[in-house]
């Protein structure tokens, strides 16, 4: 079984590194504007977005036996072992037919980016990091509420406590190598993607 998958995993990695992919981290507390500003991004630079978070949930809907166990490791409210979301980032890096790509809700923690680094042999080119403050976030989180469960007073601060203790050190990591584009995401909508705008614009002009 192990060596199945360590072959497949070897010929994913090969599809990848032929792609030479553009891959860009994005990294933020709930309710900082991640999803809005992805939209925004593919519509505009021509990025596929990719939600660590959406892929294991499409998983499971699936039904497939990799879905079944994820879903009874959720249940058990353990963590999803990186390998698995990195398989599915892969594959869906693989079958997007694109070669850049924003990741977004991933690496949740330190563990998450070695282990990307280490199977996928790829580097991103930088992380986009929305910094908000967490009145902000809740006030989002809370005006949004749209019968999610998950966005009541004390799951949104233990969301934001989950994030600020395993997001921050892998924030801290690529900043040391200069790779981290923070953007002030507590202001109006337009006025962040104008801050992003100005990230991606001059790269995107060399590219062509």
């Amino acid at each position: 079984m192990g060596t199945v998958v360590d072959a497949a995993n070897k010929e994913a990695n090969r599809g990848l590194a032929d792609l030479n992919p553009t891959v860009v981290f994005v990294l933020g507390g709930p309710g900082s504007g991640k999803g809005t500003q992805c939209a925004n991004i593919v519509q505009h630079f021509g990025f596929t977005h990719l939600s660590a978070g959406d892929l294991l949930r499409a998983e499971i809907k699936s039904g497939s036996e990799n879905g079944t166990m994820i879903s009874n490791m959720i249940k058990e409210g353990k963590i999803v072992p990186s390998e698995v979301t990195i398989k599915l980032l892969q594959q869906a890096m693989l079958e997007s037919g694109n070669n850049k790509f924003l990741i977004d809700g991933f690496p949740r923690n330190e563990e998450n980016r070695a282990a990307f680094e280490a199977v996928t042999k790829i580097e991103p080119s930088f992380v986009l990091f929305f910094d908000c403050s967490e009145e902000e976030m809740e006030r989002r989180l809370l005006s949004r509420n749209q019968g999610r469960e998950d966005d009541n007073i004390e799951t949104i601060r233990k969301r934001f406590k989950v994030f600020l203790e395993s997001s921050l050190p892998v924030i801290e990591y690529y900043n040391s190598k200069g790779k981290v584009r923070k953007i002030d995401a507590g202001r109006p909508v337009e006025e962040v993607y104008e801050s992003v705008k100005a990230i991606f614009a001059p790269k995107n002009e060399k590219a062509d």
